[in-house]
């Protein structure tokens, strides 16, 4: 155990050993509205601050992140994640670019010693937003928080204008969206409970809950996947007096694809495969639900007023003396409150900041046509991305709009496999995505730089011959 301060100091030798720093190479914009941003991104959780890492290590500082929330309060782990432990193993290292001194090793270590970190299993959440929060500061990452962003619209001649809850819109030329699992669409909602309840009666996982409040009160959850026990774990923490977990399936899930993708490569390797190979991939992917870790699930079910459902999909719902009544195939009960654990749709067309660019988005189902026994809408609404993260147009007419706009979240997953918002992802995610934005960044001033380069005359090598010397 060295403490913060003394790792610190090794982080910054390291950082100049690796050559960090130095004058940008970018070539700046001028416009009459205001500062013209190299890169803006939206999102400060651990995809955002890592890509903005990334991006000064390529010397690109004319950037800035934006988020919505409170400092220290980016992404979900103070929100609703609620798992108690992250689910991916401890080795990885998503986010240090290879900088020892920069891991969550090093940070666990300089505080707890390495026996300290022989003893931890799983990274505890609160530990690692803690972590987050070090890696922001000591990189000095320029970070505006409270600021929402509402809309994107493009400029044209390579620039865009982003419109900002209650703020002054800002104009950037590259703009990375890192706005994790649900920035790509939305968290899915089935009609039959949104047509139901009121919304007094029921919630999604990925919003607030207040659960102190539900104490001694029955909740049902839908879901089979590792936030519905994450979330009953929680809320019988909590005081809640029983948790029931209904599940399609007559068995749990008890394979988890990431573990073999993480051990074979398919992390890194993915985007090599053909649409149809990825196609394929993601649809057996897509068919398992994410179990939850064995010590998620026996603490779950260790609690008294804990219950599972197997086999009891939720056939109908209705609101009942102020209480939710669930019928199932079996039978009903009577809730006080309900959550739902049904996941996500990923869509740019449901995202209002992408109101002026989703139609010219081009989307899976536009380029590739699986055989019809295998079609699978899910996987067709997904944006069709370039190698880079950026979003790709529908037909040459509607490239202008969509140049410099990167899509680093969840809606991601087709077209780049486990990248961005999944911590297995992000250690090889991260480089193609800093090369496919600083690789735009060069190409749109290329003709200048080059014709920089063939003008360029600054002498280096002052040597003579004959010696001047010599021939005195």
């Amino acid at each position: 155990m060295i403490g913060l301060p003394a790792l610190e100091a090794d982080l910054a030798r390291q950082m100049s050993l690796i050559g960090f720093g130095g004058a940008d190479w970018t070539r700046p914009r001028a416009h009459p509205r205001g500062h013209v941003y190299d890169v803006v991104i939206v999102g400060g959780g651990q995809s955002g601050l890592a890509a903005a890492f990334g991006l000064l290590r390529e010397r690109v500082s004319n950037i800035l992140i934006i988020d919505e929330s409170p400092e220290g309060l980016e992404g979900p782990w103070e929100s609703y994640a609620r798992m108690i432990t992250l689910r991916t193993p401890k080795t990885l290292n998503p986010i240090d670019f290879g900088v020892p001194a920069l891991t969550y090793r090093a940070w666990w270590e300089a505080q707890h010693g390495a026996a300290g970190w022989d003893a931890v299993d799983k990274i505890a959440r609160g530990d690692w937003m803690d972590y987050l929060r070090w890696y922001r500061r000591v990189l000095a990452l320029p970070v505006r928080n409270d600021t929402r962003l509402t809309l994107i619209e493009p400029l044209g001649n390579g620039l865009h204008r982003l419109h900002l809850d209650g703020q002054e819109p800002l104009l950037a030329r590259k703009v990375i969206l890192a706005t994790g699992i649900q920035g790509g669409g939305e968290w899915h909602t089935p009609a039959m409970i949104r047509d139901a309840l009121p919304r007094s009666l029921y919630a999604h996982t990925s919003e607030a809950i207040d659960y102190a409040a539900l104490a001694g009160k029955r909740i049902g959850i839908l879901g089979g996947g590792a936030s519905a026990f994450d979330n009953a774990n929680h809320a019988l923490a909590l005081g809640v007096a029983e948790a029931h977990v209904f599940i399609r399936r007559k068995i749990l899930p008890r394979i988890n694809p990431i573990r073999f993708m993480e051990r074979v490569g398919f992390t890194g390797r993915y985007p090599a495969l053909s649409d149809a190979e990825k196609y394929a991939v993601m649809a057996s992917f897509l068919g398992h639900n994410q179990p939850p870790t064995n010590d998620t699930f026996e603490r779950a079910a260790s609690w008294p007023g804990f219950d599972l459902h197997l086999g009891s999909p939720w056939n109908a719902v209705e609101q009942r003396n102020g209480q939710v009544r669930v019928i199932t195939p079996q039978e009903h009960h009577d809730f006080d409150f309900v959550v739902l654990s049904t996941g996500l749709i990923s869509d740019p067309g449901l995202r209002p900041e992408l109101a002026q660019v989703a139609p010219h988005i081009a989307r899976w189902a536009d380029r590739f046509i699986p055989p019809a026994s295998e079609a699978n809408a899910l996987i067709d609404a997904h944006p069709y991305l370039g190698p880079g993260f950026e979003l790709t147009p529908r037909t040459p007419q509607d490239a202008a709009k969509l140049h410099g706009l990167f899509a680093f979240n969840y809606s991601a997953l087709i077209s780049l496999g486990l990248s961005a918002s999944a911590l297995s992802g992000l250690q090889t995610a991260l480089p193609r995505l800093i090369r496919g934005v600083t690789d735009q960044l060069f190409l749109d001033d290329g003709e200048a730089l080059i014709a920089d380069l063939i003008a360029y005359d600054e002498t280096e090598f002052l040597g003579q011959w004959p010696r001047q010397e010599a021939a005195a």
